[in-house]
């Protein structure tokens, strides 16, 4: 998430009352998460196994929560609790913005795109052009939307990432101050939730095709011209490159890369990042075949019992 004007050290300190290591005037222009940080950004890090990746990523400035050795043309503002002050920063450069209409006065709606009843869309959302919405879909705020999409009834774009903190007293939400973008003829279909990013954009490609009840988490990115059935669970900074398909039931864990032209098929777990090209079935994931194979040998298992009797 870039700010709207530059900052400097100094003025970031104070809208979070922390303390900082670096000139008054070090540049700050914007607040992202370590796989996307660039220079300019800050990330945070709150747990000493993260130090080291924190400090030596692309971020120049990081709030952390313990005075360290800051690194040559780096910056450090230093809280005893930077996943709060990293929540302040979102609320101070992202906050809520209340609508009471069911079309935003500051959205944009391209030529020939119809919007069907009871469909609410939020302040500064950009839609193109000869899309169709259909009824009781929600786009949050900041949502960008390409040309000739469709989405059913009933999606919801733009969620609060699934980004929680344990706390003695129960679960602090990471606050999203970032977008979902749909990208051109993109289509969504009925009761999918997709979410936006925490300061980043959550994005399905060009042409790719989404069907019923499908949740894409925060910060994940879906290529061009994907398949992805029913009933499938794509969690957090997850990166699905160019004509992946995804058959139905299909779940994965948060952070992994799917090649481009990977066949995944249904009720398989992504447990891990696989190459493209290749077809996978089963939890844990394996190549199809392999799989397939394991499961015919496990029918024999009786066969090959009775003969050792």
């Amino acid at each position: 998430m870039k700010f709207p004007k530059g900052y400097s050290l100094k003025e970031i300190a104070a809208i979070i009352s922390c303390e900082y290591v670096g000139d008054n005037n070090f540049p700050v222009t914007g607040m992202n998460e370590i796989h996307v940080v660039e220079s300019g950004d800050i990330v945070f890090v709150d747990h000493p196994k993260y130090y080291d990746k924190a400090l030596q990523s692309a971020a120049t400035i990081i709030l952390i929560n313990k005075s360290v050795d800051c690194p040559d043309g780096k910056a450090l503002l230093i809280s005893d609790d930077p996943f709060r002050d990293f929540n302040k920063l979102t609320h101070f450069f992202k906050p809520f913005q209340f609508s009471s209409v069911s079309i935003a006065p500051s959205a944009i709606i391209g030529e020939g795109t119809i919007i069907q009843p009871n469909t609410f869309i939020g302040n500064h959302v950009v839609i193109g052009k000869n899309c169709l919405i259909h009824s009781n879909v929600a786009i949050y705020d900041h949502t960008i939307i390409g040309d000739n999409v469709i989405i059913h009834a009933g999606t919801v774009l733009g969620g609060d990432a699934f980004y929680y903190k344990k706390r003695p007293e129960g679960y602090d939400q990471l606050l999203s101050g970032g977008r979902v973008v749909i990208e051109n003829n993109v289509g969504i279909g009925a009761l999918c939730t997709i979410d936006k990013g925490v300061t980043g954009d959550t994005t399905i490609g060009e042409g790719t095709k989404i069907d019923n009840q499908v949740h894409v988490g925060h910060d994940t990115v879906i290529g061009k011209k994907c398949l992805i059935a029913s009933q499938t669970g794509i969690a957090g900074c997850v990166i699905i490159e160019d004509e992946v398909t995804i058959w139905g039931q299909v779940g994965t864990t948060s952070g992994i890369t799917i090649g481009a032209k990977a066949v995944i098929l249904g009720q398989t777990g992504v447990t891990k990042s696989v190459e493209g090209g290749k077809s996978y079935f089963g939890t844990p994931i394996e190549e199809s075949r392999e799989k397939l194979k394991q499961l015919a040998n496990i029918k024999k298992i009786p066969e090959i019992l009775n003969k050792i009797k």
